[in-house]
């Protein structure tokens, strides 16, 4: 950013409310949209930095391609590695709740099955119900910072295995036919196992980061029943209270969060009520450890169907 846009950034007049005290504020007063100047590109670059997810209300004038062209003024956009994009966009990826793989009630850093995880993710919410249907994010940060210190040098040497086979039907309770196949024939299609250290550093801020989820199937090295329990440990001191923020949508309403240092979880308490939102990721980096490896993948391979 040069000097000049930095000046004009100075006299930009954004109100940032935090939300809750580690994670989360609302910005006010602006309209997004890919006319935005680069001040207000670089306000809500560093707000993101700060606060980890942002929220803008009332975004009305948004449509799916308005979201991908605002979405390109943050980064790269990218599809997700399996799912189908919405037909007539370029990235964009829908949750339906009435479509299977709607309802992510779960605790997740999204795509971390792969190296290369989004760094951040623009969602729009399109219908939302009249009750329920929140979402809840965690600072990773945060809760790396105020593990106790024994386990935070624990955490420090470990490495984890993320994959996208997992139990789903574990994760998510009361699963249909639907989330069956959306699962079965779409989300593991292709199936991704990648080695991410439990601890990354940002690559912008500096922070370490905890890089876990329901994506984590294992701590490298031990047991599956000791993997468990410390998947389980560090887990609860990510979603602790103290480190989330809940957001209850309306129709317009715009979501950003930096993937590289949250998690999130959709709410899954409206029952047969309809809620649709549309997901843009950009392009992320490979996570570095703080002893200067890389992550990787070390298997990606395409199911053999049963009739073969």
């Amino acid at each position: 950013m040069s000097k000049d846009d930095q000046t004009q950034f100075i006299k930009t007049n954004l109100k940032i409310e935090p939300v809750a005290g580690r994670i989360g504020a609302e910005i006010k007063g602006l309209r997004l949209s890919e006319h935005l100047g680069a001040p207000e590109v670089y306000a809500i670059r560093q707000a993101l930095l700060k606060y980890k997810v942002l929220f803008f209300r009332k975004q009305y004038h948004l449509d799916d391609a308005g979201q991908e062209a605002f979405a390109r003024l943050l980064g790269e956009p990218v599809s997700h590695p399996t799912v189908p994009i919405k037909e007539g966009t370029q990235h964009l990826l829908e949750l339906n709740s009435n479509d299977g793989g709607g309802r992510a009630d779960a605790w997740h850093t999204d795509v971390t099955f792969v190296d290369a995880y989004p760094q951040a993710a623009i969602l729009r919410a399109v219908i939302i119900p009249e009750t329920g249907g929140d979402t809840v994010w965690a600072n990773t940060a945060a809760a790396y910072e105020n593990l106790p210190e024994g386990l935070r040098d624990l955490a420090d040497r470990l490495w984890a295995l993320h994959t996208n086979e997992y139990d789903y039907a574990a994760h998510h309770k009361g699963t249909s036919s639907a989330d069956d196949y959306y699962y079965n024939e779409l989300f593991t299609s292709t199936i991704y196992e990648t080695e991410h250290p439990v601890v990354r550093v940002h690559p912008e801020t500096g922070e370490r980061t905890l890089v876990l989820g329901q994506f984590a199937k294992k701590i490298l090295g031990l047991s599956l029943e000791d993997s468990n329990h410390l998947i389980s440990v560090l887990q609860g001191h990510i979603t602790q209270l103290e480190n989330t923020v809940r957001w209850r949508w309306a129709v317009g309403d715009v979501a950003i969060w930096d993937n590289r240092a949250t998690q999130h979880y959709a709410i899954n308490d409206y029952g047969d009520q309809e809620r649709v939102v549309r997901r843009v990721t950009l392009a992320g980096d490979v996570p570095v450890s703080i002893d200067g490896r890389h992550s990787v993948t070390r298997k990606k391979v395409k199911p053999i169907p049963d009739n073969v």
